[in-house]
């Protein structure tokens, strides 16, 4: 009897799925991705008044505004913004299967995107973007540098993957890339027999710009009552390394990956951070909708890849 029920109820599902154009569901995803008509329409090539006539029809078939202005752009109504997810997920379900093609990279012309931190962009932004215009040449690769939390990356920047910092918490899932931590990096023009405490108490700070949070290692110094001083913030994180290079002194706290990058390129020396701290490694965590394994299993190995010189590199710190 009750597997009659369910039986029944899908039954009734599909009858009032037959009712409905589906024709609507593409260009619904191209509107909530793009918030504007006129960017929708040209992205699924149909005309202006052919994408306004569609936003009004599934108005009134889910009962709901779904973009709505606010200032002198559109923004999402909360039931669109719940919308994002699944419709990506059903269209690409039903693209696979009316194509009826597995994935192949070599033909593959899909957008592929994936989120990671700025200081993670410029580690291995470059070999993965070398490793995919290698195996994947039809591709487009967009890294797509911010620091949301996961949830807001695969909902809205619809991410394939966030390359996530240790650090940052996630409900999702989440397999080490490769490791990294907190180091000291100075000018050689700072005095050579300083070690990295006295560098951090006798040597003028750079320090990154009223963070999203106060960095881990400079709540360690407080706590353990350091006296520093501050000369320069900066917005930007990369710039850090850059600018102390550049202007001959200084000393700010960084990532360990990122300081070999600019010890390689510029006159810095790079010191372990003096007090025990946590592990800064990057995780691979993968969008809990991406339905297409095939293309998953592969871009995870492209990703392995690109991080294996990052791993060879890493030595623990003592």
């Amino acid at each position: 009897m009750a597997e009659r029920n369910v039986d029944s109820a899908t039954d009734a599902d599909l009858s009032r799925l037959a009712s409905v154009d589906l024709n609507l569901l593409v260009p619904l995803l191209a509107l909530l991705e793009e918030r504007s008509v006129t960017r929708a329409a040209r992205k699924v090539g149909l005309s202006q008044p052919a994408m306004s006539h569609g936003l009004n029809r599934t108005r009134r078939l889910l009962n709901d505004e779904l973009l709505v202005r606010q200032g002198r752009g559109m923004v999402l109504t909360p039931r669109a913004a719940e919308l994002i997810v699944p419709l990506r997920q059903a269209l690409h379900q039903a693209a696979t299967i009316v194509t009826g093609t597995s994935f192949d990279p070599a033909v593959d012309r899909r957008l592929i995107t994936v989120a990671m931190t700025n200081s993670t962009a410029f580690v291995i932004g470059s070999e993965l973007s070398r490793l995919l215009a290698e195996r994947a040449p039809n591709t487009v690769l967009r890294l797509r540098t911010t620091s949301v939390t996961t949830s807001a990356a695969f909902a809205e920047d619809a991410a394939d993957v966030v390359l996530l910092p240790e650090a940052f918490p996630t409900p999702h899932p989440r397999e080490r890339l490769y490791d990294d931590r907190w180091v000291v990096v100075a000018s050689w023009n700072e005095p050579k027999d300083a070690d990295a405490l006295e560098l951090l108490e006798k040597v003028p700070h750079v320090f990154l710009d009223e963070p999203a949070e106060r960095q881990r290692p400079y709540e360690i110094l407080d706590e353990k009552k350091i006296q520093y001083r501050v000369r320069q913030r900066v917005s930007d994180y990369l710039f850090i390394p850059h600018l102390i290079a550049q202007s001959g002194g200084g000393v700010a706290i960084h990532r360990y990956q990122v300081g070999l990058e600019f010890e390689g390129r510029f006159d810095l020396r790079v010191e372990e951070f003096p007090f025990p701290i946590e592990a800064l490694g990057i995780d691979m965590v993968w969008n809990p909708w991406l339905a297409d394994g095939p293309f998953k299993t592969w871009l995870r190995e492209m990703l392995i890849e690109a991080a294996e010189p990052l791993r060879a590199r890493y030595l623990p710190p003592g």
